[in-house]
């Protein structure tokens, strides 16, 4: 079996997709790539790309043109489904195992140690060696960069090659082995553990006189080229194949078993010379340990001791992640994947980094030392001694060290070997202080493994036939593995329970943290151990973000929870201890924050005082000034009805300019977040902030016709404003809905609450709020068919609008005049009130009101049979709505513009506009724009002689009209 992976660097760098070679133009790129996948699933830092791509000399545009290079990579990676992330600090690019053959030749030879010495072991060596077609990524320009990694994977191919060796060794197949012997030493003719291995393995099939001819071959080479005599271990073997002899030492290098086999083989040592126990101190290894592939492979290979050089320094991996997310299982699984490269033993010290006072340095020390057989009497006083005497020893006998828990960099450096060691470090906090480590951050488990896991601990056949609430329990676990484990701890020890009980029972946040206990297993416990360290402010930010709900948020966040500006360190503090996550960039170049699910709810349990209630103010209050300044900026911001009172918290005018300088990305990187705190502030009592937040996105909502969202947010927001008794903002909600119906042809219930607005705002004696409800009420008259109603209704608001000098209202209320002139076939009012308000909306710089006025005008045209004219008037108001992002009112200038065309014999050009039209309607649920659009093409296909399709649709038009009336009450 020949595996073909979609990327390939061991050998020329290589791309493939569908069998073909996919080319990847010019050297850059191509060394942007193989940088990449040197480092696949992994973030490379820009400046690492960067000293690749311009060793030694960037130009000072370096950053931008890899952006550029970025950029162009990802638009041809495309045909192979491959992603670059973007992070911070550099690049990933993401790819599973299976698709390049570093990770595949790493995996297959992970999975072929852990099958030990056999037939299966074999097989998978051979295939991860199939995959070398050469010297990896010969075809570029070699870096620096790279250096350690070519190397490292050098020396796994070697090492690799060595394995399949002893396999075959350990069954038999002598000869083949020698010929594989022979092959290596034919790379590496100054090895001598392969001599060793060659006239041993020579010996041990009978071919004596072979093994004693290549042991003067290889004697005489090295004192002819090195001028040195072969070393001890050669010597031996020598002497054993003169004296015809086979010992426990020479048939453990023979077989390889140093490499492969779990625990090294004791050689006989007389009792009066005998050391102390060689220390195996790992802790048992996790059976039903599930999933975590990339993982695995990444922490065996930094742990491997093939990778290690004997003089250099220790390999330092360190495993970082939220409580309960794996970290321990996973070192532990890693460690003992790895074992056997570390015969002289195995260390593990639990720092406590997590209890309430960590482990002292000075008695991990002694614990260590004791375990390397130094008596109590004989242990050195200070830290730094007992450091000193701990890396002596272990410059003798390299050992695998285990650091579980690890509270910061000080309390792990105290216990880092000198050299030739392997360090495998867990930690729920970030440290990146240690040079030289390999940081591996562990993430919640996928769905499909979480899953997998859970069934592992109840029972496949359990967990399938209740699938559906198996995947509820794991949502409300999160995918946590903690939490996965108890949950299936619960279900295994109640046999007799339905997983649906278990599911009923998460089903609520404010429980669920009670039901995720079994035993000495409890998740939030777990929580608590990593809060209990936090500063008063890290406390404060960590409870008040458990309230804002799943959406990311933006780091300012802090500063509103806080009241002050400038809390970078407070956030940073959280992120560290993998409390808060970093959830990337949003489009403004804003980092993004959040909670994990089950963190959340042990935030809002321990939230609820009045300091997080103000600092939730605050945050609402933030979002609201920071939504009022981007609708100040959106192309029409008519009929705004918002809270008198400011906001009790907003952020800097410098920062609010700059965030919002684009409105519309704005809008959409914070829609979500914006939704959820109109909900929070609805759910927590706060009244005006959350009529007030509603109310500021209405424009918005308007804007990009997003009404569900526009729904929900008045619907939850009006019901918070009558439970507080705040009649200005049930009025507001009020007329936001009847909006929103009017938009959605229910003119009946548009009706409803626009006159019960009008009545609050009556009351109130809000002149303009009146106003604006009566303007609805006339919109809904129009729509009726009761034109001269309509023409009262907006008669009567204008009159307010002149009375309270609102320019704006004004200019509406005029176009709305002139609309129902047109409809009234009263062409010279209709030309008198379009052209004021066209002048005003003109003088007032407002173009979404000159876009609706000159729709109106190309109308008027029509009527006057001026149709160069009313093309004109049309194209100017189609391109208005085009240029703001008004698909809404774009699709009836379109839809107006089209039947245009048609009439004058364009019928192409007018079908295919108003086809667009039809389509924008039906997605904005505009059931009005779409049964006129399927009236003007049904028409349009009847004079064309297509009666079926016109008759469809002429059909289809006249059964949404029929509707319409329905909705609006009439019959």
């Amino acid at each position: 079996m020949v595996d073909q992976p979609t990327f390939a660097v061991l050998g020329p760098l290589q791309v493939r997709a569908a069998d073909q070679s996919v080319r990847i133009a010019g050297t850059k790129p191509r060394l942007l790539l193989a940088t990449l996948l040197l480092d696949a699933n992994q973030v490379v830092a820009s400046d690492a790309l960067i000293e690749v791509l311009w060793t030694g000399n960037p130009p000072s545009s370096a950053t931008a043109n890899l952006r550029t290079y970025v950029s162009s990579l990802r638009g041809v990676l495309g045909a192979v489904e491959a992603r670059i992330a973007a992070h911070p600090s550099g690049y990933a690019i993401e790819v599973e195992a299976e698709r390049l053959d570093l990770l595949l030749f790493e995996d297959l030879v992970a999975r072929a140690r852990a099958s030990a010495r056999t037939e299966e072991a074999a097989a998978r060596l051979r295939r991860a060696l199939a995959l070398w077609r050469g010297t990896p990524l010969g075809d570029l320009p070699a870096s620096p960069v790279w250096d350690a990694r070519l190397r490292s994977l050098t020396q796994a191919r070697l090492a690799a090659a060595e394995e399949l060796i002893a396999v075959k060794l350990a069954a038999g197949e002598h000869t083949s082995a020698v010929e594989d012997l022979r092959e290596l030493i034919g790379e590496h003719p100054y090895r001598e553990d392969l001599w060793q291995r060659l006239i041993l393995a020579l010996h041990h099939t009978g071919r004596r006189a072979e093994a004693l001819h290549a042991y003067t071959a290889v004697r005489r080479q090295l004192i002819e080229d090195l001028g040195v005599e072969p070393g001890q271990d050669l010597r031996e073997a020598h002497a054993l194949v003169l004296a015809g002899e086979r010992v426990l030492a020479g048939e453990r290098v023979l077989a390889g078993e140093s490499m492969l086999a779990s625990m090294p083989v004791p050689v006989a040592v007389p009792a009066s010379v005998a050391g102390p126990p060689p220390p195996y101190q790992l802790p048992a290894d996790i059976p039903d340990f599930t999933g975590r592939a990339a993982a695995v492979a990444a922490l065996t290979r930094s742990l491997s001791a093939q990778e290690l050089a004997p003089e250099g320094p220790p390999s330092i991996a360190m495993v970082v992640g939220p409580p309960g997310v794996g970290k321990t299982a996973l070192a532990v699984h890693c460690a003992h994947a790895v074992r056997g490269g570390y015969p002289a033993g195995q260390l593990h010290l639990c720092l406590g980094g997590t209890d309430a006072t960590p482990a002292d340095p000075a008695e991990l020390l002694a614990e260590a030392l004791r375990a390397l057989g130094v008596g109590d009497a004989a242990l050195p006083p200070t830290v730094h001694e007992r450091s000193a005497l701990y890396r002596s020893l272990l410059a003798e006998r390299p050992m695998l060290v285990f650091l579980d828990d690890a509270a910061d960099a000080a309390q792990v450096r105290a216990l880092l070997p000198g050299n030739g060691c392997a360090v495998l470090v867990t930690s729920r906090r970030r440290i990146t202080e240690l040079p030289g480590t390999r940081l591996l951050e562990l993430d919640v488990l996928p769905p499909e493994e979480a899953e997998e896991l859970l069934g592992r601990i109840v029972g496949p056949s359990r967990l399938a036939a209740e699938r559906q609430a198996a995947l509820a329990i794991l949502d409300s676990c999160g995918h946590l593995p903690l939490a996965v484990r108890v949950a299936g701890a619960r279900l295994a020890g109640r046999p007799g329970w339905p997983l649906s009980v278990l599911q009923q029972r998460l089903a609520d946040e404010s429980s669920r943290l009670d039901e995720l206990r079994a035993g000495d297993l409890e998740v939030r416990g777990s929580f608590e151990r990593s809060t209990r360290r936090l500063t008063s402010e890290a406390a404060t930010t960590f409870r008040a973000l458990g309230l804002l709900g799943p959406a990311s948020v933006p780091g300012w966040v802090a500063d509103a929870v806080l009241g002050r500006h400038r809390s970078e360190a407070v956030v940073d503090s959280l992120v560290d201890a993998n409390l808060v996550r970093l959830d990337g960039t949003d489009a403004l170049g804003q980092p993004r924050y959040r909670l994990y699910d089950l963190m959340r709810c042990q935030a809002r349990q321990q939230s609820g005082g009045e300091a997080e209630r103000q600092a939730l103010a605050r945050v609402l209050g933030g979002w609201t000034s920071a939504t009022g300044h981007a609708t100040a900026r959106l192309p029409t911001t008519l009929f705004s009805l918002t809270p008198e009172e400011p906001a009790p918290w907003s952020l800097p005018d410098e920062t609010l300019a700059r965030l919002t300088s684009d409105p519309l990305s704005w809008f959409e990187a914070e829609r979500q977040s914006l939704v959820e705190a109109v909900q929070l502030a609805a759910g927590t009592g706060l009244a005006t902030s959350a009529w007030g937040l509603a109310a500021a996105l209405v424009p918005y909502f308007d804007l990009h016709c997003r009404f569900e969202e526009w729904q929900l947010t008045h619907r939850l927001a009006l019901d918070s404003a009558r439970a507080a008794g705040d009649r200005r903002g049930e009025a507001a909600m009020l007329r936001g809905l009847g909006q929103v119906c009017l938009y959605q042809d229910r003119y009946a219930e548009a009706c409803d609450m626009l006159q019960r607005a009008r009545t609050i705002f009556r009351e109130l004696g809000d002149v303009r709020g009146e106003a604006i409800s009566i303007c609805g009420l006339g919109a809904a008259s129009q729509f009726s068919g009761e034109h001269l109603r309509a023409l009262g209704s907006f008669r009567h608001a204008l009159a307010m609008f002149l009375a309270v000098g609102d320019r704006s209202g004004e200019a509406y209320a005029r176009q709305a005049i002139g609309r129902i002139y047109l409809s009234l076939q009263d062409l010279r009012q209709a030309s008198r009130w379009l052209s004021e308000a066209l002048r005003l909306a003109r003088e007032l710089g407002d173009a979404h009101r000159e876009g609706c006025v000159s729709m109106h005008l190309g109308r008027l045209h029509d009527l006057k049979a001026d149709a160069d004219e009313a093309m004109r008037c049309q194209g100017r108001a189609l391109d208005i709505f085009e240029t703001l992002g008004d698909r809404h009112c774009g699709a009836y200038a379109m839809q107006s513009l089209g039947g245009l065309q048609v009439a004058r014999g364009e019928r192409s050009d007018g079908s295919d506009r108003l086809r667009a039209s039809l389509a924008v309607f039906q997605q904005l649920g505009d059931r009005s724009g779409e049964a006129a659009s399927f009236q003007t093409l049904g028409e349009l296909y009847r004079s064309a002689g297509r009666t079926a399709l016109a008759s469809n649709y002429l059909h289809r038009a006249v059964e949404l009209r029929q509707e319409l009336r329905e909705g609006a009450g009439l019959r």
